[in-house]
């Protein structure tokens, strides 16, 4: 009998790294959310240099580190040429999209540039690199690969045996329609069709071993946040954190989990969880469908303790979203953020589809050069 595939490629120290791991601690609402999401302490980690560049104007350094477990992580770390002294730091969450064969790559113009950051950029960016717009408005920005995406993606070749059948079912289509990726991209489309019928494999085993999808996503993010507040250059007292869709709500996790936070930017990922049935349920991945609960719905994990500066940007045309819910979730913002004590909320409902375009950027840049500086 041939030998099963490994379910997690890759990761198969997975297992036991997490075995008797205590939980990420500290106040009430990071303690609350840790606990719901599983989410392990965060560790620090040994970074090291992989290369540097500059481009734009731009200083870009890729750094490479181990969360403990799983292949390493690949991130790039941009500032402003030329500028020496401490930078309030940015960590840019890269989104969900679909899309796992990269990550972090579709903030920034890498020298490989894979075709599909290229798209992602072009369809939900309108193709600008927020990476490289970040550090020009003076900030030391920190894009990486989180947990099962780009550097940090699950091996899936050969397929598990639960995959194989969902990405044969996509090579037909494609073939049906004559809609074969092109050369450059066949092999990038071919992984991300299959990892999107394997994140339920994943969401499976993270439940087998006493955590979730985005429990683990949030673990490499802290990390992250740790190893960006470490760089040389970066003022550790004012850090923010931004993302659309995925990222968003990858965003919205942080600010829940992380009380140092001076500012969050949440884009094209706001809406009451009530909302979503019976609908919009199948229009999500595991990063949102995780037992938070009534009480812990995407309103209440941006807004944290409310001692951070947040923007929730959402659009009325966003297809992801029932628009009821998108307005009852800002609502709920609104009356949060008015209680005494909290800090600066902009939120708006701009006109649009789920996208993160120029416009919604720049207002986003100006927030952040505001509350950081």
């Amino acid at each position: 009998m041939p030998a099963r595939p490994s379910a997690i490629g890759g990761y198969e120290d997975w297992p036991g790294w997490l075995r008797g791991r205590e939980l990420h601690d500290g106040d009430e609402t990071t303690r609350a959310v840790a606990r719901l999401l599983g989410v392990p302490r965060p560790e620090p980690a040994h970074v090291r240099t992989a290369g540097a560049w500059e481009q734009d104007g731009v200083e870009v350094t890729e750094l490479h580190w181990s969360v403990g477990f799983g292949p390493p992580t690949r991130a790039w770390a941009l500032r402003p040429a030329g500028t020496a002294g401490p930078l309030p730091g940015v960590l840019a969450l890269h989104c969900h999209g679909g899309v796992k064969s990269v990550g972090a790559a579709e903030l920034l113009r890498t020298p490989a540039d894979p075709a599909v950051a290229q798209r992602a950029r072009r369809d939900l960016y309108g193709g600008r690199a927020l990476a490289k717009d970040l550090a020009r408005a003076g900030f030391a920005v920190l894009a990486h690969d989180t947990f099962g995406w780009g550097a940090r993606r699950f091996t899936l070749d050969p397929p598990p045996s639960g995959v194989q059948s969902a990405l044969a079912g996509a090579e037909a289509l494609w073939a049906a329609t004559g809609t074969t990726p092109a050369p450059a991209e066949l092999a990038d489309t071919r992984y991300d069709a299959a990892a999107a019928a394997h994140e339920h494999v994943v969401a499976k085993a993270a439940g087998y071993l006493g955590t979730t999808f985005a429990g683990m996503v949030a673990y490499d993010d802290l990390v992250a946040l740790g190893v960006l507040r470490g760089l040389d250059g970066v003022d550790a007292d004012r850090t923010a954190v931004v993302g659309m869709s995925g990222g968003g709500g990858r965003a919205a996790q942080l600010a829940a989990l992380d009380p140092r936070l001076t500012a969050a930017v949440v884009v094209a990922m706001m809406t009451t969880t009530q909302a979503l049935f019976p609908a919009h349920v199948d229009a999500h991945s595991w990063l949102l469908a995780s037992p938070l609960g009534p009480d812990w719905g995407l309103p209440r994990l941006a807004a944290g303790r409310r001692r951070h500066d947040l923007m929730v940007l959402s659009f009325d045309q966003d297809e992801l979203f029932p628009s009821e819910g998108v307005r009852d979730a800002h609502r709920e913002l609104r009356e949060r953020y008015a209680e005494p004590g909290s800090a600066a909320l902009e939120e708006a409902i701009l006109p649009g589809p789920h996208a993160f375009p120029p416009e919604a950027q720049d207002r986003a840049v100006e927030f952040l050069v505001r509350s950081l500086r």
